[in-house]
């Protein structure tokens, strides 16, 4: 019996060990400025004239919002996972990375409704996104065994009210694509969290100042965080492997 439990705990030893020996490289890292509004049944171009607005408005800057989520995944979020994510400097100054032309490519004109971590690509995954899976893996599969990508966006959603006085509430998103080094589709864990901060309906159309919506945003953004401190090692454990 003690045989049969020495052998058990060292398959689960060498098990973790070689779990923690793949490498994963994170290859885009961004958070897109078209705050999305489907859930308001809201299809006037009024509404669309806003988004736009704010996207093109020099202040609203999701930038500090992206480099806090940045900041916490690899001091905090990055050490759940059952593998190590390699430097950021050696996936950032790879050539071929850099010299890669996305699948889908951004105009410098198109690039502006993001806010991209510096040194990071603009890489759409998901849904038509084959080709970029398949050669961003391929470019580190010498040094990376997976790659990641991250995005986060925002989405207002229906909070308490009727018709044009409801208020409205942000909702914070992640999608974290983990492919293997063929580009396969391994998991996407998807979560989101509603701001504490709301805002007001006008005339059936939510107020889009700056001032209103970037505080929700990052109100969202802390509520996400929170969730995903308690969160995430469970979902990484129900998680298929690399």
């Amino acid at each position: 019996m003690k045989k049969i439990s020495l052998i058990l705990g060292l398959i689960l030893v060498f098990g973790f060990a070689n779990a923690q020996d793949k490498n994963v490289a994170i290859v885009t890292f961004n958070t897109d400025k078209i705050i999305g509004f489907s859930d308001l049944d809201i299809g006037s171009e009024k509404m669309l004239e806003s988004v736009l607005k704010l996207r093109d408005n020099p202040d609203f800057d999701l930038t500090p919002i992206l480099e806090k989520f940045h900041a916490e995944f690899f001091n905090k979020f990055s050490k759940e996972f059952p593998f190590k994510i390699i430097n950021e400097e050696d996936v950032l100054s790879n050539e071929a990375y850099k010299a890669y032309v996305p699948k889908f490519d951004k105009s410098e004109e198109e690039l502006k409704r993001f806010a991209v971590y510096k040194g990071y690509k603009v890489i759409h995954e998901g849904f038509m996104g084959k080709t970029n899976e398949v050669s961003v893996a391929n470019i580190f599969k010498e040094t990376a065994d997976g790659v990641m990508f991250i995005t986060i966006s925002f989405d207002l959603i229906k909070g308490f009210g009727i018709g044009g006085t409801a208020t409205v509430k942000m909702r914070a998103n992640v999608r974290m694509g983990l492919y293997d080094s063929n580009g396969e589709k391994v998991y996407v864990i998807k979560e989101g969290a509603n701001s504490k901060k709301t805002s007001v309906m006008v005339g059936g159309i939510p107020v889009m100042s700056t001032k209103k919506i970037l505080p929700m945003c990052e109100s969202a953004l802390e509520r996400l965080l929170k969730d995903l401190n308690k969160k995430l090692p469970k979902i990484i454990k129900k998680t298929a492997k690399l």
